[in-house]
């Protein structure tokens, strides 16, 4: 592994953890994000705004951490565009289909115990090992 670095890993994860209970806990909501985006998509009376402030708050957070002295990894993006796409769209289908993303399942949803969630999780993180594995083995690109 390169750039492992545990103190951040373990602040940055109860960060996430702390963050998803309170929803939950304050707002009795999941914190996955294509279930709070999807709901942008057709909103409910009084979802907007905590949505929407969710959402801006993801991508304002590294500018902030940035601005109190941060160093922001580089972003590079080694496949094609056409590639990224149709990993876009598969990912998403993927997240509709499973009625839910990483963030929902993997840290909302095994924190719960959701059996749904656990399955939903061991099939995304073998899929993810296994394109891995093919692509930077294997294949070799």
């Amino acid at each position: 592994m390169e750039n492992f670095t545990p103190v951040s890993a373990l602040v940055g994860g109860v960060l996430i953890g702390t963050s998803s209970a309170l929803l939950l806990v304050l707002n009795g909501r999941i914190a996955g994000i294509s279930g709070i985006l999807g709901g942008l998509l057709h909103p409910s009376h009084g979802e907007v705004g905590w949505r929407g402030a969710f959402l801006v708050g993801l991508l304002i957070a590294p500018l902030v951490y940035r601005t109190f002295g941060g160093a922001l990894p580089p972003v590079s993006l080694d496949a094609p565009l056409g590639i990224l796409v149709a990993a876009g769209l598969l990912v998403g289908f993927g997240s509709r289909l499973g009625a839910g993303c990483t963030s929902g399942h993997g840290v909302c949803g095994i924190g719960r115990g959701s059996p749904r969630s656990i399955a939903a999780t061991l099939v995304f993180m073998a899929v993810a090992v296994v394109t891995v594995l093919l692509t930077r083995h294997v294949i070799g690109t």
